[in-house]
């Protein structure tokens, strides 16, 4: 796993969770097979060589969702010196303007319920919880929520193309 990822992931869950079962090995292995297997791009934020963070977009992974028309910020990971620099606001436009070049009218991530900072910064980015949940498992288990935006400059679908999701949610 990249230093700077590792150094993000761990600063958030000081406090958070217990993570002393954080399989770091399997989450590095898990990256290289996405990036191998082409399921998701990987943008980098970066300023004279160095690497502020990174953006993963994809496909929507979500079954009791249309995943035709919805897409997915698999994450967004800053290195902690630079957050609150804009640089986290800088990657979640862009994913959302790649996922909607992708022709997706709705993007969804995820979010560990306890990270509080991270749901604050979504929100404030216009993307809503819409009631999903469920449990992942990086060593330990935690709690994590869906949220969702209706991408700009795209018509309201039809309440019968949404399924499985309040109402005005994909």
């Amino acid at each position: 796993m990249n230093p700077g990822r590792q150094k993000a992931v761990r600063t958030f869950h000081r406090g958070h969770s217990p993570l002393a079962g954080l399989d770091y090995d399997r989450w590095t292995q898990r990256f290289r097979e996405a990036l191998s297997s082409q399921s998701e791009e990987i943008y980098l934020a970066e300023q004279k060589g160095e690497i502020l963070g990174y953006l993963i977009v994809g496909r929507c992974r979500d079954t009791d969702i249309q995943q035709e028309v919805t897409g997915e910020i698999w994450g967004i990971y800053l290195s902690p010196e630079h957050w609150r620099k804009g640089v986290g606001r800088l990657l979640c436009r862009q994913g959302e303007h790649i996922l909607q070049s992708r022709g997706y009218t709705w993007a969804v991530l995820w979010v560990f319920e306890r990270n509080d900072q991270a749901r604050h910064f979504y929100s404030a980015m216009g993307f809503e919880p819409d009631g999903a949940s469920k449990t992942l498992k990086p060593g330990v288990n935690l709690k994590a929520v869906r949220y969702c935006k209706k991408l700009e400059n795209t018509e309201q679908r039809p309440a019968a193309e949404r399924r499985s999701a309040p109402a005005g949610k994909p």
